[in-house]
């Protein structure tokens, strides 16, 4: 009788579970739905630092090796443009991910996570 009582608990938590109401249906898949929102901004943030380390270090190494050369060949032509560009490109990529950054949060903020 044990065998039937057990199988008899499982049909039933089939059933509890197969059946859900619709509200928690929606609920559930709204969070799932929020979570795979979070890791995709996640992602992007994480995208984000990546180009700036990534510009960071070849700006660095170009400013660098301008003004090796500045000094060695007692001249700032046309070194001094390519650490301007350099600069130039540094701080166009830290808007990057500024903008990045807080459009991410902004949609994780406002996209619906079920709870409501």
């Amino acid at each position: 009788m044990s065998k039937n009582l057990d199988q008899t608990k499982q049909s039933i938590l089939i059933n509890t579970r197969t059946n859900l109401a619709p509200e928690i249906v929606k609920t559930e898949g709204a969070g799932k739905a929020y979570q795979s929102v979070a890791q995709s901004m996640a992602i992007a943030v994480q995208d984000a630092t990546d180009n700036l380390r990534n510009i960071t270090t070849i700006s660095s190494t170009a400013i660098a090796v301008c003004t090796q050369l500045m000094i060695a060949e007692r001249k700032v032509t046309p070194y001094a443009e390519i650490i301007a560009k350099s600069q130039e490109t540094l701080s166009s990529t830290v808007k990057i991910f500024e903008k990045v950054g807080k459009s991410s949060g902004t949609i994780l903020k406002e996209f619906p996570s079920g709870d409501s």
